[in-house]
């Protein structure tokens, strides 16, 4: 198995079309986008430097949010979603962050981490999922929250 690093990066542009290109997001032209805040990205990579999962922390209407995760179908479930996901959680706890919330299209993944389905309206307005072409056909996600601590 080859060794992944994970870094930060400026790199937003291209962990998006990596998100895109693995049926996590939808083009830019699909939806209206909501006003959001970057925090921080994430990259891991191989040692040849290509992209293997992403993660963007950002921020709307004041609360934290995953506004993206991702990692290669061929290395999901061998723990290094969870390593993104803990480095996001990690970093909103630093900044002060009380929550966090996100949309999944993976929910049992974010289950095991923590996270409880919430209703829509009790998360900022990040749902551009409504727009989406693939809202409801392909993609029956949840509006996600996690209580974060400063253990």
């Amino acid at each position: 198995m080859k060794n992944y690093q994970i870094n930060e990066t400026n790199e937003y542009e291209k962990l998006v079309s990596f998100f895109i290109e693995n049926e996590l997001e939808f083009t830019e032209e699909d939806a209206e986008e909501v006003p959001t805040d970057l925090v921080k990205c994430w990259q891991i990579t191989d040692e040849d430097g290509n992209l293997a999962g992403a993660f963007v922390l950002a921020k709307r209407e004041g609360e934290f949010i995953c506004d993206g995760i991702a990692i290669d179908e061929k290395l999901r479930g061998t723990g290094l979603g969870t390593q993104l996901l803990k480095l996001g959680l990690e970093e909103a706890t630093r900044q002060g962050g009380k929550r966090m919330y996100l949309v999944a299209r993976a929910p049992e993944f974010f289950r095991k981490n923590g996270f409880v389905t919430v209703q829509r309206q009790e998360a900022p307005n990040f749902f551009e999922c409504l727009t989406c072409p693939q809202y409801g056909v392909s993609c029956h996600p949840e509006v996600m929250r996690i209580e974060l601590t400063d253990n």
